[in-house]
């Protein structure tokens, strides 16, 4: 396909996302399985087009004062792929398979307009609703925050060291491009451009053989800060498909007790092959059946529980782009009720002088900080501890991700703009009385 074909068909797919409210990996699913004669280069650009649209959906619409699913893609090339109205009208020729030439309107567009005086929330490309809460937390800093939540993550991958060490895997890996992660001493990264393909991670044998794992540095991180030891009882509550789970286990070393566990049972289902993949043997996985609690057996006596707490998912934007499109007020008091559960719950499991990590993939205060105030005010048995102890995990990394991450009483944030992460909330709390 041309690049001009390329437009158009990714044009075509925004129409039937809008049209049909489908997400859009479902979209390009369909239309990879209906087109067959499009290469897998084909479908990476493609998809890198209709990502990039979805990212800076509002700000392309404002741009081109016109909300259709061509106007965002003419101004997304303006605004992200930085290119010039020559250079689009230069794929809008109105050939076989190419889009419309420019109109006399979108060419001034294109040419003239910027998003100055643009309100936050259409410069920074989230829902209008979120603007109090972004501004709660970042306030004039929102627009570039956002904006960087708005860019495309790298492929990020946690080294396991129960099977390997960074030295050994970064050689190993350089035909992709690995480099080390910035902060967490057993990341490398894998930097994509815009139409970049995912390298093919899964079938290298490294990762076969369970040497590596796929994880954003910024849940690496998350991990390191829970501070879990060999020897301690650790209870992953909100384990999911087990990428926590993996890291706590090699950092206990193999060592100690580590119970998984998560209250959808289908969330676990992929958790046991990649916990033998990993070569981990000290682990439990505990799947609900029924009304039985899982966890009747434990009463105060773990030395760590960790929540990977349900959440909005707004620091996991840069990979889920559609999401926050289709994100409504009524899903953050739905999962501010999840929180307040699950925090609850793992107070009755953590020993006197036992801690939980609390984490979320989220920057929105009523999920991080003002959460783990009302936890404390509901218990006050346990209290934060101190965000500068925790972040000494990280050894010679603590100072500088101390100055990048947002610190408050509660804890740590992580954002794109400030550590290149995905954003990440971390609140370790002890339990004191």
């Amino acid at each position: 396909m041309t690049p001009a074909a390329r437009l158009s068909a990714a044009i075509e797919l925004i129409d039937t996302i809008d049209a049909q409210r489908v997400p859009a990996a479902k979209a390009l699913k369909e239309w990879g399985t209906a087109h067959r004669y499009a290469g897998s280069g084909d479908r990476a650009a493609i998809s890198g087009l209709i990502w990039d649209v979805l990212r800076r959906r509002a700000s392309s619409a404002w741009l081109m004062e016109a909300d259709t699913s061509r106007a965002r893609m003419l101004g997304m090339l303006r605004l992200e792929r930085k290119l010039d109205a020559d250079a689009i009208s230069a794929l809008c020729d109105g050939g076989r398979f190419a889009p419309e030439p420019l109109s006399d309107g979108e060419r001034t567009a294109l040419t003239s307009r910027s998003l100055d005086g643009a309100p936050p929330h259409i410069a920074g490309d989230y829902p209008e609703w979120l603007d109090a809460h972004l501004a709660d937390v970042f306030g004039d800093d929102r627009v570039a925050e956002a904006t960087a939540m708005a860019s495309r993550a790298p492929l990020d991958l946690r080294i396991n060291t129960l099977k390997a060490s960074r030295e050994k895997m970064l050689p190993r890996l350089s035909h992709l491009g690995a480099q080390p992660t910035p902060w967490s001493a057993i990341g490398l990264r894998i930097e994509l451009g815009a139409d970049a393909r995912n390298p093919g991670i899964h079938a290298e044998e490294d990762f076969i053989k369970g040497a590596v794992e796929v994880q954003d540095e910024g849940s690496q991180l998350a991990a390191l800060l829970s501070a879990a030891k060999p020897g301690e009882q650790v209870i992953d509550l909100c384990a999911g498909a087990g990428g926590k789970t993996l890291a706590l286990a090699a950092m206990m070393q193999g060592k100690g007790r580590l119970i998984a566990t998560d209250h959808d049972k289908r969330q676990l289902a992929p958790i046991h092959e990649r916990l033998s993949r990993a070569g981990i043997h000290n682990a439990d996985v505990r799947t609900p059946k029924g009304d039985a609690d899982p966890l009747a057996d434990i009463h105060a006596s773990a030395d760590l529980v960790v929540i990977d707490a349900p959440c909005t998912g707004t620091g996991t934007w840069r990979r889920n782009p559609d999401a926050k499109w289709r994100m409504r007020p009524g899903a953050l008091d739905v999962r501010l009720k999840d929180q307040a559960e699950v925090l609850d719950r793992a107070s009755a499991l953590v020993k006197p002088g036992g801690r939980i990590a609390y984490i979320t993939c989220s920057v929105l205060p009523p999920e991080n900080g003002a959460q783990v105030r009302s936890f404390v005010a509901r218990h006050p048995e346990f209290a934060v501890v101190p965000p500068e102890q925790t972040a000494s995990v990280l050894w010679d990394k603590a100072e500088d991700f101390a100055k990048a991450a947002l610190q408050s009483p509660e804890g740590w944030l992580m954002t794109p703009r400030r550590t290149g992460t995905d954003g990440f909330f971390v609140s370790v709390l002890r339990r004191v009385g």
